[in-house]
């Protein structure tokens, strides 16, 4: 049977915008990833013997961890089609909250590598663009002094683009990137004609010998290969954008070959001239093609920079609907795509910390040294994740799980442990925000916590409150009232506050739940329940996805089919508005009740976050101990 051919053209759109996104970052580790491997500083002597060796051992880490963990195995644990650190993290806490230990550990090691995606993310724009510019050295010195400011210029442009969203450069991506690997396996075939015993690095046993012959060195080593496959991870977490299918076939069809070659040239230019070590990647090409390859990797890593300011905009939201940050702004840049948003707030703070990254490190090779903590830690709680979503989500018995994790986590570890001696030399950097990022996600989960235990302490039941209130019913006057609240078993305290104070009770007053679920998306005909209390008052439970916008007028507009019909106009949002006051002895360091507090009074509006009308909000305070 013929395939539908408006199947093959969105299958082949998405393979392309695939190739603009997703591959973005690991397309560019050829700009650095061999000159760091047989930089002088390791103590391995550049001769073809170790040529061959490095060069096997980067082409067989691809093979490994990428196309046989990530695209084979890690790409099969999504979260209803969503990939990524949180929904991986949602899916597999779900899975265990019947044991209390292993969720515990589950969600520590999920938090950590969340945390340390904001260091990749941090790193990835720095050295991607960085490491291209500095191709502009190798034409003449004389410029030297100009790459630094012209990388600060580049990724200034960058993060103010941000607020314009990624669709009007989007359909320049793909063709960009074809553009970048079609340039890169050219090369590397030139290469490789030069010097073709460059091919026998095919054979793993030169990898395995390169990273296990040369005592202490090889294991410092290691920490360099793995610069071959940064953003590996964005492979997983653009799966729900994309697909497996686009992901894959752009993988083995295209990205693959293109790199395996370009890295077989660079080694074959190594065997021919050792001292091109300085810069391997730039100087594969010839003089008349060095400038436009400046060009054309600059535009490529600002791609792949853009991919990763994207996915932290993404993980941001997840992150917070999830409950492990305070809510933040989130503007849609697109009528037709939910995931392309902007987070001015996340945009300027990471602008800051990049360029003072850049400044700080100075070049391509310091930042090399920090890159790899951050990347190798998040691969390592991927892995360590999939195992619990393996035996609890699948189901299948202990032996498989350990030994179809079991491989991939000594991989990794091997990764991160070498990229741990590179802490003093640079390693720190995305360690140190890797920490903060961890404390402020594990303090706000906490915080919200010991909040809603205070909340529900000093809850009044919502049927013993409406049949003790009707007893004696207050004034009704024309209207809805929503009051928004936590506990769908509980009074809203802006009910409370309304009554006290006005002595008044709209027509029509509903208690409001919002719920987000740990699936990326709910769909509308589950998006809300109705329940009757009599006399006018209604419960109304409303639940979203993780990746879902959560606009309440339009959960509400669902409603009519239950038969309540909400008119904006007529209707009035009651919102409670705690203020926290931090006391010893209540369930956190005092420290930490304090960040929360602080955490909790800069967080965006409920209004905003909501989309509820402004003009229709009233906010009704109320202080609880913390």
């Amino acid at each position: 049977m013929d395939t539908d051919p408006r199947l093959k053209q969105s299958r082949a759109a998405l393979t392309l915008a695939a190739l603009g996104i997703v591959y973005g970052d690991i397309g560019t580790s050829p700009l650095y990833a061999v000159k760091e491997t047989f930089a002088p500083g390791h103590g391995i002597p550049l001769e073809p013997a170790t040529i061959l060796g490095g060069i096997s051992a980067i082409l067989w880490a691809l093979m490994l961890v990428v196309s046989l963990k990530y695209v084979v195995l890690i790409m099969r644990a999504h979260n209803k089609g969503e990939g990524g650190i949180m929904a991986l993290l949602a899916l597999a806490t779900s899975a265990c909250k019947a044991h209390p230990r292993q969720y515990t550990a589950i969600l520590f090691a999920g938090l950590t590598g969340a945390a340390l995606f904001y260091g990749d993310a941090v790193l990835t724009p720095a050295i991607s663009v960085l490491s291209a510019v500095e191709g502009l050295e190798i034409g003449t010195t004389a410029l030297k002094p100009y790459v630094l400011p012209i990388a600060v210029g580049v990724l200034i442009v960058l993060f103010s683009f941000q607020r314009y969203g990624t669709a009007r450069v989007g359909t320049l991506f793909g063709p960009i990137v074809i553009l970048w690997f079609i340039a890169l396996g050219a090369a590397g075939i030139h290469g490789i004609a030069q010097a073709p015993a460059i091919l026998r690095a095919l054979n793993p046993a030169h990898g395995l010998a390169f990273v296990t012959e040369h005592g202490f060195a090889s294991f410092v080593v290691i920490g360099a290969v793995l610069l071959a496959f940064t953003g590996a991870e964005a492979l997983y977490a653009d799966m729900g954008h994309f697909g497996k299918e686009a992901i894959r076939i752009a993988w083995f069809g295209l990205v693959f070959p293109a790199l395996a070659l370009n890295y077989l040239g660079q080694g074959a230019l190594l065997i021919l001239n050792p001292e091109a070590v300085t810069n391997p990647f730039y100087l594969l090409y010839p003089d008349w093609a060095l400038y436009p390859m400046v060009a054309l990797a600059t535009a490529a890593t600002v791609i792949a920079s853009q991919a990763t300011i994207s996915g932290t905009y993404s993980l941001t939201r997840q992150a917070i609907q999830l409950g492990y940050l305070p809510r933040m702004s989130v503007l849609q840049t697109s009528a037709k795509e939910m995931g392309q948003i902007y987070m001015p707030a996340v945009n300027w703070i990471l602008l800051v910390i990049v360029l003072a990254a850049v400044v700080g490190f100075g070049s391509s090779s310091s930042l090399a040294s920090a890159y790899g903590v951050a990347v190798t830690g998040t691969m390592l709680v991927t892995t360590f994740l999939t195992f619990f979503v393996i035996r609890y989500v699948w189901g299948y018995n202990l032996a498989l799980c350990l030994a179809a994790t079991g491989f991939f986590i000594l991989l990794d570890l091997a990764f991160f442990s070498s990229s741990l001696l590179k802490v003093a030399n640079g390693g720190w950097f995305p360690l140190v925000l890797g920490a903060m990022m961890f404390v402020l996600m594990l303090t706000w989960w906490r915080g919200r916590h010991v909040l809603a235990e205070r909340l529900r302490t000093s809850a009044i039941p919502v049927q013993e409150f409406l049949t003790s209130l009707f007893q004696y019913p207050p004034h009704r006057v024309p209207g809805t009232a929503v009051f928004m609240v936590a506990n769908a078993n509980a009074v809203p305290h802006a009910l409370l506050h309304n009554l006290a104070h006005n002595k008044v009770l709209h027509e029509r007053v509903v208690l409001l739940t919002v719920v987000i679920a740990d699936t990326p998306w709910v769909p509308f005909n589950e998006r809300v329940a109705v329940e009757a209390l009599g006399n006018g008052c209604w419960r109304i439970r409303v639940r979203f996805g993780f990746k879902n916008r959560t606009d309440v007028p339009q959960a509400l507009a669902l409603c009519r089919e239950h038969g309540l019909i909400f008119e904006m106009m007529e209707t009035s949002f009651f919102l409670s508005r705690e203020t926290l006051i931090p006391v010893t002895g209540s369930g956190m360091a005092l420290w930490r009740e304090r960040l929360f507090a602080t955490m909790a009074r800069n967080a965006s509006s409920v209004v905003e976050y909501f989309n509820l009308p402004a003009n229709r909000v009233i906010e009704l305070g109320t202080q609880i101990e913390i």
